[in-house]
């Protein structure tokens, strides 16, 4: 596990399948609560027109985390 900010890190780095389909590991999975079946909302950023972050976020906490970065704009 490597870290890239204060609070920030590195987990792994996953294969894509032919399908187009990542599995995230265990202790990621068991450490940010994801569960079978859970919502999971993907947010992007870009820099000249390409993705260059994809973050995934727990659907229920979307709200929270979209109030929190707009808050300082407004």
């Amino acid at each position: 596990m490597s870290k890239c900010g204060s609070d920030c890190r590195i987990y792994s780095v996953v294969k894509m399948n032919s399908k187009g389909q990542i599995v995230l590991p265990k202790n990621l999975r068991e450490r940010a609560g994801f569960k079978p079946n859970g919502k999971i909302a993907l947010m992007t950023f870009e820099k000249e027109g390409e993705i260059c972050v994809v973050l995934m976020i727990k659907a229920e906490r979307l709200g929270e985390a979209v109030t929190k970065t707009l808050s300082p704009m407004l």
